[in-house]
């Protein structure tokens, strides 16, 4: 199986010279998706031109790009190609090593956009890339997704925006494995804004924002019939579960009936998130399928996370056939407006928690950085698995509690990553002391530091040094750090003090 890595390498390759750029729409080389798909070659991009396609539903079924080599369908300007109406836009079908870049679906009355393993659940479909779109104004009332994914495994779902649902749910997880769903926002988007179920595992969620859900504003589980399960289950079923191995790390949850709600699920880690003012609870316990095999909803976790509320609430909603006593509840931050002397009810001990208010930058207007006098500053769990948050920085050690680590204030960039993800630059911003930590070893590089205006403040070589204190003495401002290895370039913003 491939792994996910390779899911986000494979996008930065050269298309070889056989590869074609074909266009559709009105004027372009085909009229529709459908037409193109029998010429396709794995490294093909397809450019959707900037038109309304209006009642188009397109089947693509057993399309097939590589590892090395995906099949991009994208819009020749983002968000300019729409897929209007229709019981759903675009449906893939037994698909692999495909993306799907840059449209607007809406007003469809089944799903916006359904992907799916063509009824044979253990062969599901793979490598899946769902960026830069826009899902909106759901049709029809009902259970009807925007975002449908049924045996999908190894996906990435990245920089959409989902709006104004109905029942459903903004994106729905169904038997799926081994996917990230990174840097969304879900406002108003359904009943949920995502569910994932039918066995779905070894999914991250990350770095979105959840506002305004009308019941949960992530399902973490919920109730599947069997013969949808992916894999599919076997008799006797024995410790079945509805979803496992769930991380959600550094989102922002606004509003919604109940933000979070774990339903027949197992080893689900909620961590470094920011809740603000959900509406009736904070956490639901939940077990659905009761059927006999299935284990209780047990072993999650609630942790490093922010939570304000405005009023008083149920702060946990815990139902039967659920084991509450094997969660973890540890060093959370809660704060009620209503009454200083109020705590919440939670099933077991918090030995770490702390009543304080967490100083957000501006409330008012989401913003929900912190202040440098936060309690919330350091007040983490170091052992952990978050390590970046909302904005991409890097968390300390210890580690602020909420999406947002706010050890180095709250202008600027505070800790700067190069795109390989090897060298790091902290703290930042400083006094005019950086450390830099290159991640390799044996290799000759230059570093330089200008300012704003080009000057060199700084310039040297090392060789065979892995990690660097870097001084100097300048005003306040705004610094480049550049550093050229034999095989890359970087360039790191500096912020001083």
């Amino acid at each position: 199986m491939i792994k996910l890595v390779s899911l986000f390498i494979f996008l930065v390759f050269a298309i070889p010279l056989q590869a074609k750029k074909i266009t559709v729409g009105t004027g372009g080389n085909f009229e529709t998706l459908e037409a193109v798909v029998s010429i396709l070659k794995p490294g093909d991009t397809v450019v959707v031109l900037s038109q309304t396609f209006f009642e188009s539903e397109q089947f693509i079924r057993n399309l097939n790009g590589s590892d090395e080599l995906p099949i991009v369908f994208m819009a020749e300007n983002e968000h300019k190609s729409i897929f209007n109406g229709g019981a759903q836009s675009i449906h893939l079908s037994n698909c692999n090593f495909l993306e799907i870049n840059g449209f607007v679906f809406e007003e469809q009355t089944a799903n916006g956009v359904n992907i799916d393993d063509g009824g044979d659940y253990n062969s599901p479909s793979t490598n899946i890339i769902v960026r830069n779109c826009v899902f909106r104004n759901m049709a029809e009332a009902g259970n009807h997704d925007f975002l449908k994914m049924s045996g999908v495994d190894y996906f990435l779902v990245e920089n959409c925006r989902f709006s104004a649902g109905t029942e459903g749910s903004g994106i729905d997880l169904v038997g799926c494995h081994n996917g990230v769903i990174q840097d969304c926002e879900f406002d108003n988007a359904g009943s949920s804004g995502i569910q994932c179920k039918g066995g779905t595992q070894y999914i991250t969620f990350q770095r979105n924002i959840i506002r305004n859900i009308s019941n949960r504003g992530i399902n973490l589980g919920g109730s599947t019939g069997k013969t949808y399960f992916r894999p599919p289950l076997t008799e006797p079923i024995l410790n079945a579960f509805e979803a496992a191995d769930l991380k959600v790390f550094s989102n922002i949850f606004i509003g919604c009936l109940a933000p979070v709600a774990y339903v027949g699920c197992v080893r689900v880690k909620v961590i470094n998130n920011t809740f603000v003012n959900p509406g009736k609870w904070v956490i639901r316990i939940l077990q659905e399928t009761t059927d006999e095999g299935f284990v209780k909803c047990s072993d999650n976790e609630f942790s490093n996370n922010i939570v304000y509320l405005k009023n008083d609430l149920t702060e946990v909603n815990i139902g039967g056939n659920t084991s509450p006593e094997t969660f973890t509840f540890t060093n959370n931050l809660w704060f009620n407006e209503a009454s200083t002397a109020w705590r919440p009810n939670l099933p077991l001990t918090d030995p770490n928690q702390l009543i304080a208010n967490p100083l957000f930058k501006d409330l008012a207007n989401e913003d929900f950085k912190l202040l440098p006098n936060s309690p919330a500053i350091g007040l983490g769990n170091s052992n952990l698995n978050p390590e970046f948050d909302f904005e991409k920085n890097k968390y300390s050690n210890p580690p602020s509690v909420g999406a947002f680590e706010g050890k180095y204030g709250t202008v600027g960039t505070y800790h700067f990553e190069s795109p390989n993800n090897k060298s790091l630059l902290y703290p930042n911003p400083s006094d005019g002391t950086f450390w830099v930590d290159f991640g390799d070893e044996e290799m000759v590089r230059e570093y330089t530091i200008c300012d704003m205006q080009g000057k060199v403040i700084l310039s040297e070589s090392i060789i065979k040094q892995s990690k660097l204190k870097i001084s100097f003495h300048s005003p306040a401002g705004i610094y480049i750090l550049k550093v050229k290895s034999k095989i890359r370039k970087e360039v790191f913003q500096l912020i001083k003090g």
